[in-house]
């Protein structure tokens, strides 16, 4: 007999991983029911972030149960919902180019500290080795920075807080 007292609920998000050097794998990741972070479902980056080396991972085809290296993981995809839509961030609108060779153009939306508001601030975050990208079909990126070549802004003068 189980004891249910002791499991964490999770559900499954459907996702895309892009892992090294598999490529493009269809399946969903576990996601707590309650973030132990904030009030209400834990969101994909925070369970990427929070992951110490593997990923469980719910393989669509084949149907398998997967452990990923999080450190393989090159970015992970899924369609944005009400949860990854908010209103007071500041929209960084950037271009990423991975060491896969993709190119994402895309926009970071975070609330960041006023004295730590530029988009270098938020990359070189040492807590966190994933960062979340908006794209404008709808899609949100979980993109690891550590395969992250270069990161390309439109306006260089206000990205260094120049007017």
């Amino acid at each position: 007999m189980e004891n249910d007292t002791l499991k964490v609920p999770k559900k499954l998000r459907p996702v895309t991983l892009w892992v090294h050097p598999e490529g493009r794998v269809v399946g969903a990741i576990y996601l707590r029911t309650q973030s132990p972070n904030h009030a209400g479902e834990e969101q994909p980056l925070e369970a990427l972030n929070a992951c110490e080396s593997f990923l469980v991972f719910n393989r669509d085809e084949p149907a398998e149960l997967r452990f990923y290296n999080i450190k393989s993981v090159i970015r992970v995809e899924y369609p944005a919902t009400e949860d990854d839509v908010r209103g007071n961030e500041n929209d960084m609108r950037c271009h990423l180019q991975l060491m896969d060779g993709s190119y994402i153009d895309g926009s970071i939306r975070e609330s960041l500290p006023p004295h730590h508001a530029r988009l270098l601030d938020y990359l070189n975050r040492s807590d966190e080795a994933f960062i979340k990208v908006y794209m404008d079909d709808g899609v949100i990126y979980l993109i690891n920075k550590s395969y992250i070549n270069h990161v390309h802004v439109g306006d260089i003068g206000a990205e260094q807080g120049e007017d």
